[in-house]
């Protein structure tokens, strides 16, 4: 990647601002900020999906709002970890899987189909920026609609996982339980040992959802073709991301390392507020109304 120099003389007139009622102003910093920036590379999180009724895990702060998700080497574990992850998550798709685009989806789709957008790389796993018609799009923790077997690698829907795990457990489809990040559920002080989780119908192995859970290394094809669009832009968006993770805030840090401008727009602090030129303290939806 060719390295940069200083941020264009145009996002300098945008500055960091911090007090929320003064949304106006925010509206206009970014709005300039966009227009100024036609080849944006966009990196999206959890911020973004909350309006579509998926909630995040963290807080203002950046703090942990319940426990840390499932990790790989607990997954594999054994076959207690993964009941424990398919119960909750069997009962969790009933609301996960039928989640719509909001707004703030519809924007940047919006955005790239007028050619304002080099990449949109996102952490989320719910696909609902392809459902509102963005193409340009790199899932860099996969997808939550796929299932993927770990020992031959076949890959299926996971509508069809879920009509194999109710009919695997019938008694357990009268559960309700309370909505958590990534189609998860809050099932407290069940006993998961006799929740019978299907294998592959391949091959018989362990079946697991096409996402990066934590432990686990994003494929380097992702990360390549995103390094690959972040040396064309000419400035940086990040949409509703804490940047906590370190495989995402790794792109701000490059974008940073270039030169490169960089807009972002959150609710409560974020890893790299220090390198951010713009910040825009808003929900998502209020901050992308002038894009969508």
């Amino acid at each position: 990647m060719v390295a940069r120099g200083p941020p264009a003389r145009s996002a300098d007139i945008v500055s960091t601002v911090n007090a929320p009622h003064e949304s106006p102003a925010h509206l206009d910093d970014l709005r300039n900020f966009v227009e100024s920036h036609p080849r944006l590379f966009v990196l999206t999180g959890a911020g973004i999906s909350t309006d579509s009724g998926i909630p995040d895990y963290r807080d203002g702060q950046g703090e942990w709002k319940r426990s840390p998700p499932m990790t790989l080497q607990l997954f594999m574990s054994g076959e207690p970890a993964r009941a424990r992850y398919w119960a909750r998550g069997m009962v969790g798709w009933r609301h996960f899987g039928s989640v719509k685009p909001n707004f703030a989806h519809h924007a940047l789709a919006n955005l790239e189909s007028r050619g304002r957008i080099e990449l949109l790389l996102t952490q989320n796993v719910d696909g609902l920026h392809e459902a509102a018609g963005s193409v340009n799009v790199v899932d860099l923790h996969g997808r939550m609609d796929r299932v993927r077997c770990m020992q031959c690698g076949d890959i299926t829907r996971r509508d069809v996982m879920q009509q194999r795990l109710e009919q695997a457990n019938p008694e357990w489809q009268g559960l309700n339980a309370t909505v958590a990040p990534d189609g998860d559920a809050d099932l407290d002080g069940v006993d998961f040992r006799h929740f019978n989780v299907p294998p592959c119908l391949v091959c018989g192995g362990i079946l697991k959802p096409d996402v990066v859970f934590f432990g686990e290394n994003v494929p380097r094809a992702r990360v390549d073709t995103a390094w690959a669009h972040l040396g064309r832009a000419d400035a940086m968006l990040v949409v509703g991301s804490s940047l906590m993770v370190y495989s995402g805030y790794r792109f701000v840090l490059e974008a940073s390392r270039q030169g490169l401008p960089i807009a972002s727009v959150n609710l409560g602090v974020t890893r790299a507020d220090a390198l951010i030129t713009l910040k825009v303290p808003l929900n998502v939806t209020e901050a992308l109304q002038p894009f969508g």
